[in-house]
């Protein structure tokens, strides 16, 4: 039995991808495991914001692209950067346990957000982080920051921001939890939508391997993302907009908070919801919806297809 994994080839990416052949192989000593590495547009185009690229999809197409050419049998995704759309005749099948979702602040120079002082530089990527910071601290700079997690640190060590902020979850798989000087609760910076978790996309008529990976999923990890993706999808019109999701499962209910932000942060509507985890998809639908009546519709007209 031989298992051929997809995976880009930074180093968070060569993590996920030997932590999903490890799993498999405590489950099927016998399994044999080979990672197949493959560049994708993401991993090329680094001098321009995500936004103003196509944000989701730059980091999977070639992957997704091999999968149907059978010359691999799964995908290993960070599921944050995975569309809510799929190729014909591919879909995730397992969801690992989620890693800790929340944001972390690195400095050189200051221990917290609040220690930066006006004019200061905080680097991020994402307009999800920014609308966020921007509602907090209008006074500081945000700039665009792009690169694996390596390269974001060191452009912070070298002096080009004064902080950054990065997902937690791919500096703990990293071992760099050290360089971390806050960590925001969901709460104060909502995540992304599936942030902290694994995707492990497959061909749905590999019957075979879609039932050799089942074992991996985790049943809280996927409903959550479930809840998280529906709310994504409600919400996308294929262009980038400021928005998070983040779900909480206790006993038979889901949680969700979620939030739509203009891309300045001025207007910022959120909200969260509760019910039954058997309609976590409705869940995350209705929630989207409640955001669009608040007047996250407007915000959602206004940046349609704006630099996309």
């Amino acid at each position: 039995m031989k298992i051929r994994i997809g995976t880009r080839k930074s180093k968070l990416a060569l993590w996920q991808a030997n932590y999903i052949a490890s799993k498999l192989k405590e489950h099927y000593p016998n399994i044999q495991v080979e990672l197949i590495k493959i560049t994708t547009k993401g991993d090329k185009i680094l001098d321009v914001p995500l936004a103003k690229v196509g944000g989701k999809g730059l980091f999977v197409k070639e992957i997704e692209e091999a999968l149907l050419r059978k010359e691999i049998d799964i995908a290993v995704h960070s599921l944050k950067d995975v569309p809510t759309y799929f190729p014909d005749g591919l879909g995730i099948v397992a969801v690992p346990e989620r890693e800790d979702p929340r944001d972390a602040f690195l400095s050189v120079k200051y221990n917290s957000l609040e220690d930066m002082p006006a004019g200061a530089v905080l680097g991020t990527s994402s307009l999800r982080r920014k609308a966020q910071i921007l509602t907090k601290r209008k006074d500081i700079q945000v700039k665009d920051l792009r690169g694996n997690v390596d390269t974001r640190i060191r452009k912070l060590e070298e002096g080009q921001y004064d902080g950054i902020i990065l997902a937690y979850a791919g500096l703990k798989r990293l071992g760099l939890e050290g360089k971390v000087k806050q960590v925001f609760s969901p709460e104060e910076i909502i995540p992304a939508v599936a942030q902290g978790l694994l995707g492990i996309e497959a061909r749905l008529d590999d019957k075979e391997t879609v039932n050799i990976v089942s074992v991996l999923n985790h049943r809280e990890s996927s409903i959550r993302a479930e809840a998280e993706r529906s709310f994504l999808k409600t919400l996308e019109g294929g262009c980038q907009v400021p928005l998070g999701a983040y779900s909480t499962v206790e006993g038979d209910k889901l949680k969700i908070a979620g939030f739509v932000a203009d891309l300045e942060g001025e207007r910022f509507f959120k909200k969260s919801i509760q019910g039954d985890i058997s309609s976590v998809k409705e869940l995350g639908e209705t929630l989207a919806k409640k955001l669009i009546d608040m007047g996250a519709g407007k915000i959602l007209q206004e940046i349609y297809c704006k630099g996309d």
